[in-house]
């Protein structure tokens, strides 16, 4: 299993207010982050693993959701996510 619970609670740590706030959108963001990176590495060995295709797009999509709420509602956070986890824009 790629995603333990101790990984997910020092993701959350790191981005989010404590290791318990799940529900923050740097949390959330940096989550998607990481699963988004685990997915790229399968499907450079596994190309017609469409299903992953598939559920990577929907993530991609629901991080682009996330950080266009963060730049609607508070700019400078989703400055400081950015340039935290290294995505371009």
């Amino acid at each position: 299993m790629y995603l333990t619970k101790e990984k997910k609670a020092e993701i959350f740590a790191k981005h989010g207010k404590s290791a318990t706030d799940t529900g923050s959108p740097e949390g959330q963001i940096a989550l998607f982050t990481y699963r988004i990176n685990h997915l790229t590495g399968h499907l450079k060995n596994n190309r017609k693993d469409f299903n992953t295709e598939r559920s990577l797009v929907k993530l991609v999509g629901k991080r682009r959701n996330l950080l266009d709420y963060l730049m609607k509602n508070d700019i400078e956070r989703y400055r400081a996510i950015i340039k935290e986890l290294g995505l371009r824009k």
